[in-house]
Formats: C-alpha cells, structure tokens, sequence
C-alpha cells in the first residue's frame, strides 16, 4: 500500500471536497468530519438531497467552482472523479500550492484501511443490501460505520450510519476498477454481468475486474455470494480454484447451506420469505423478490460479523433482526414512493439496466397486482443502451404502458450517431403494446396528466432526471 495520504488521527485536519455534493462524496464528508475533521467543500449551484445532508452536518458548501475556495489551512483535498486535476480550477490551485489532492475512491480506500472492512460489490442490489446491512447491524448494536450510495430512512435519512469502529460496511463500486482502492476482509458479492461498456466491452472484462477484487481478500477472508446470479456463482467458482484459503458462503434459492432462501410471497403487502438456518419468517415491506435475496446475503454478513465478535445470534437477537427488515423502508430512489394523489401512487427508481429494470418491475407488479403499471424510462449512456439495445426492449414486459425519452447522455462518452431515444423506442414498441416517446421529459407532463387514472401506478425509472416527471405530476393533481 502506499502511503497514506489520510491521517488516522483526523482531528481538527483540514480537508476540502470538489464535487462534495455527489452521494459517495457528501457521506464520505460526514465520516470524515464524524472523525474530527475540519471539512469545507464546492460543487454546482443546483439543489441535490445531499444538500440537506451537509447543511445537517454544518459542512459549508461553496458554489461556483474557484480557486479561491481552498482555504489558505487546507491541508488536502479530496475529488470526485467526474472533475480532472488537469483542467478543475482548484484541483490546479491545489497542485500549484502542493496540497495532496486524493480521489474519492482512494480516499475511501485509504479509510477502509483503518476498520475491519466489509465491500458490498455487484452491478445490481449494492446499494440496498448495504442499507439492508445497516439497518440489521444497527438493530444488533455491532460497533459499525455504514457508508451506502443513497440516503436512507433507517439512517436517518443519510448516507452514513456510525455505530461503532471496529467494522466498515460500505458500497464498492466497479466502475473504472474503482472498488480496488478498497482494504475489504469480507465482500458480499450480489451479481456480475455485463455492464458500463464504456470501460468494460466485454463480460470477460467485468468479471476480470471482480475476480481482482476478490482476490483482495486475506487468508481466511470471506466471500459472501449470490447462488442465484450466474456471474457470481462463476467468480466464486473459479476464486475457489485458486484460492481455497477463502471462506466462500452463498445465499439465495439455489444456495446450500443456513441462507437457503424461500420465498413465500406476497401477505398484507409484505414479502414474506424464510432461511433455511433460522426458524420463523422474515417480513420485508419493500417490493421484488430480488430484495428478499439482498436481505439473506444482508443477514449472512451480519451473522459472520456477529461470529468476529465471539458472539452467536441468540433468538433475542433473532427478534430484533426480524423486527429490523420489517422496519426497512428502502433508500432513495430505490423504489422510492414520491406521493399520492388523485389515487395514482408515484414511485422513482434507480435501475439502469435490463436485469435490474426487470426484476425492479416484476416486483412491483407482484406487490401492487390490481394497479396499472405506466413505466417512463430514461435511458443513461449512449454505450449501454447500444450493446444491451435487445434487452432493454425486452426488460419492460411487466408494465402496461411505457414512456421514453432521449438518452441522458454521460460526459464520459461521444454521441457517436448510431442509437438515440428514438432507436429504443422503436425496439420496444414491438414488445409493448402501448408504448410512446417524448424527447424531452416534461414534454409527457400534460400526457400523464389527461391519461393517469386512479388506481394507477407510475413509476419513473433510470439514472437520469426523468424523476422530474413524476414530481410534476404530483404537483399537477394536487393543485387541480
């Protein structure tokens, strides 16, 4: 490891954030002031949920851009990886004055390296299965810091949960090898398919890039794995192959052994499922049988940090973990219910690829059987939606009617002319019966209004701000 450009000892140490308003960057804000450091940050003018987060942890936030924003005391700096120390006005006052800048995914490395750290990695599920995590380590009282990449109600609606420093639950992510920087003694693996073709072209490459991580586990570390994600069943295997001194625990409904899950259902709005280790049922009040996977891999990573403790879940235990799932309301836009009105329930949802915009749908048809599910998706980058044009099409099946629009364009990658809104539109028109297309996102605004009717569902879905949509509509029905 090289050396550590983060302190252990952070107290009163001075740190400026670029960018601090992004999810990752505004909760690593809060653990890092959390720990005793002087933090000041800059982003853009616009308003995000993270602004109220930081306005909470009493980070003042300088808006626009300047070099002037760096204190004369500040002694590093931090950045999000969307802005280059070749080009960002502080990031080249930073340099020209010799103060460290540090990437977030470094910097986040280089904290995980001072706990017993756990990386939930996987190109679906992370981020909920973290704030699942968090929510049971909690309800068991474990000495642990959580970091997930959404704020969540159980967390008082934040990014960040600190309970203790002796663990580190966090959400890593794959993107551009990111998750390497991370010091991980446990990984919790949800699934590996193909995904961010911009950096990854082939599947080969994406499970190249987890199998590295993987491979950062210690002797004895423990890989905790989806059964039922074909990716991740394929990088347990061959992590078996060249290192048997792993513990390798799977859960779900093809796993063998204590979390071996069934599920039974939907009753009184709750999805009811249970483990083959534990007696009784669990209860999750958020949709999708992909959730009731998240929460057994949640459930065997606690139980495994329970054991680092020299403890065992005791039936009191038990109880109280129960009654934790139970509580868990999801994260932000993460089948986020917005509003209702005009008995049209509005939900905004995150998922930007295929198998996620399927299972996301699938389990929300399940939960709401007797509602109209209306889909308006926005699909994000222009690399994705080309490689996976086919799958996109065909993962809408679920819903009713479908809204598109363009492509919410990434800066990391050139319209290249090829596919556009319009070329998945006409791809999914063949498998939707109804099915329309809006350029822009508020140019369906008085469509949904004339057209949504009691006892609908909409459900706006994607990594773009076609979210918008929804809240327009909310605000259009309630002011009728």
């Amino acid at each position: 490891m090289a050396r550590s450009q983060l302190p252990e000892n952070l107290k009163n140490f001075r740190i400026h954030m670029v960018g601090i308003k992004g999810t990752g960057m505004a909760a690593l804000a809060e653990l890092l002031k959390g720990r005793g450091a002087i933090i000041t940050g800059s982003d853009v003018a616009e308003t995000f949920y993270t602004d109220a987060i930081l306005q909470r942890a009493g980070i003042k936030v300088f808006s626009p851009f300047s070099a002037s924003n760096i204190g004369k005391s500040v002694q590093l700096v931090i950045h999000s990886s969307a802005y280059n120390r070749d080009t960002h006005p502080e990031l080249l006052a930073a340099t020209s004055r010799s103060i460290p800048c540090l990437l977030y995914t470094d910097a986040l490395g280089e904290l995980s390296a001072m706990y017993y750290s756990c990386g939930i990695a996987g190109v679906h599920g992370k981020t909920t299965t973290t704030a699942i995590s968090g929510t049971i380590v909690k309800a068991l009282s474990l000495p642990a810091t959580v970091l997930t990449g959404s704020a969540v109600s159980t967390f008082n609606d934040s990014c960040t949960l600190v309970l203790g420093n002796r663990f580190f639950i966090a959400e890593t992510c794959e993107y551009q090898r990111h998750f390497l920087s991370f010091h991980p003694k446990k990984i919790l693996l949800t699934s590996v398919e193909s995904d961010h073709q911009d950096c990854f072209p082939t599947y080969e490459s994406i499970l190249s890039a987890f199998m590295q991580y993987i491979d950062k586990l210690p002797q004895f570390g423990e890989l905790i794995y989806c059964a039922d994600d074909p990716g991740a069943c394929e990088a347990a295997k061959m992590m078996f192959s060249s290192r048997p001194d792993m513990i390798f625990t799977a859960y779900g409904e093809k796993a063998n052994g204590p979390y071996r899950l069934h599920i039974k259902g939907i009753r009184k709005e709750k999805l009811v499922f249970t483990l083959d280790g534990y007696t009784g049922e669990f209860h999750l009040s958020v949709p999708g049988r992909h959730n009731a996977r998240n929460a057994a891999g949640a459930i065997a990573l606690a139980v495994s940090l329970l054991a680092e403790e020299k403890k065992t879940l005791t039936s009191s235990d038990l109880a109280l973990l129960r009654q934790a799932l139970d509580s868990f309301k999801g994260s932000k836009r993460r089948c986020e219910i917005i509003g209702e009105a005009g008995g049209v329930i509005v939900i905004d949802d995150y998922a930007h690829h295929p198998t996620a915009i399927k299972t996301t749908l699938e389990g929300l048809k399940e939960f709401y059987p007797d509602r109209r599910l209306v889909v308006d998706f926005m699909s994000h980058t222009y690399s994705r939606t080309a490689s996976l044009l086919e799958e996109f099409a065909s993962s809408f099946a679920a819903s009713d009617e479908l809204i598109l629009h363009k492509i919410y364009a990434s800066a990391r990658e050139q319209y290249d002319g090829t596919v556009d809104g319009k070329t998945l539109y006409e791809a999914a028109r063949k498998k939707i019966k109804k099915c329309s297309y809006f350029e822009e996102v508020l140019d369906a605004r008085e469509y949904v209004a004339k057209t949504l009717k009691p006892g609908d569902l909409l459900v706006t879905m994607g990594a773009g701000d076609n979210w918008r949509l929804g809240t327009a509509f909310l605000e259009d029905r309630t002011t009728q």
